[in-house]
């Protein structure tokens, strides 16, 4: 049976401490402020209007989505752009009750523009210690491998990124799935493991899943980011589930990017049922005009799923979180006093 959204399920979901593991900051860029850092930093738009901007957002597929994410990153300039855009995310997802954020950035994308990461990982670090002071709200950031781009410029953006390796958690793999396997970035996931940094992995989003199991194989993925064609391949579920390997599951981007085509078909539901330890998030949310919240309300109004199942997927994404134990403890305490409050 679907669960009644009501104001009352909204308001507790809204509070429920969770954390979001799967959040581009570049895709948190709204439409608003891509138009104005345009104009500041003399960056022309292909597009007249915020309206028409938003109306390009009308994606066919990953490809296509990409294309437009890239040109929009393309805004980013400066140091305060960047603090801007984090800072603006963050807060957005303190409303939403996000405890702890664990954020994507794509370095090469902003370096092959010549902004380095003198720029853009200040700017982001700033917001990082202004929200927590602000908003109590916990972050970090993970640097993510462009695999449209080769594995030696994965190991040379490692290299420069040395300076900064204590202002990042982990390193991720992400961009254009399709023909572009997990395997050949080994080096630059090995020399990140050799610094203490946490990996994750995109995998089967639109690629085989073949492609997961090579992110845990080849780069030692602890998490698996979509994972949506897992499914396919009864062994690779049972052992997520079995060596509770967590899924960051992002839900209205899988139904705009057509991953699948309505969101009855979303694969949270099922890989919950089969064990797999699978969190809500929401990827980019500037261009599917969802954030985090809106996941959780749209798989409770379209998927048979139970108010303790979500309660679960929710404690799944602190239990999931790169945090230290004590840090974790006290955050899983705060979550369950919630829900006993409000039960």
């Amino acid at each position: 049976m679907i669960m009644i959204v009501d104001d009352s399920l909204t308001e507790f979901l809204r509070g429920l401490p969770k954390a979001e593991l799967h959040i581009h900051i570049e895709g948190t860029l709204e439409p608003e402020m891509m138009f104005e850092m345009a104009g500041r930093n003399g960056v022309a738009l292909p597009c007249a209007t915020v309206d028409e901007i938003r109306a390009a957002y009308n994606f066919t597929g990953l490809q296509s989505f990409l294309d437009v994410f890239y040109q929009g990153a393309a805004v980013l300039r400066k140091e305060e752009d960047f603090y801007e855009l984090a800072l603006a995310y963050l807060e957005m997802a303190h409303r939403d009750g996000v405890r702890r954020a664990e954020i994507f950035f794509d370095a090469q994308t902003h370096t092959a523009r010549g902004v380095g990461f003198d720029i853009f990982m200040e700017g982001l670090w700033r917001a990082r210690i202004d929200a927590e002071r602000m908003w109590g709200i916990s972050s970090d950031y993970i640097m993510c491998f462009l695999r449209h781009l080769t594995a030696d410029d994965a190991v040379a953006t490692m290299n420069e990124a040395m300076p900064y390796v204590d202002r990042n958690i982990g390193v991720g793999l992400d961009s254009s799935e399709i023909g572009n396997p997990p395997e050949p970035f080994k080096p630059a996931f090995d020399m990140a493991r050799g610094l203490g940094l946490h990996t994750v992995a995109h995998g089967g989003e639109e690629g085989p899943p073949e492609y997961v199991a090579g992110a845990l194989d080849a780069l030692g993925a602890e998490r698996i980011e979509h994972g949506a064609t897992a499914e396919q391949d009864d062994a690779l579920m049972e052992r997520l589930a079995g060596e509770g390997i967590a899924v960051t599951i992002c839900p209205i981007s899988s139904l705009r990017l057509k991953v699948y085509h309505a969101m009855e078909d979303a694969r949270i539901k099922r890989f919950h049922d089969r064990g797999v330890k699978v969190t809500i998030n929401s990827d980019d949310p500037s261009y599917f005009g969802a954030y985090v919240l809106d996941n959780y309300l749209a798989v409770a109004k379209s998927l048979d799923v139970t108010l303790p199942d979500l309660i679960w997927m929710a404690r799944n994404s602190i239990e999931a979180a790169f945090l230290p134990e004590e840090e974790k403890a006290s955050l899983l305490a705060e979550f369950d006093d919630y829900v006993e409050a409000n039960s």
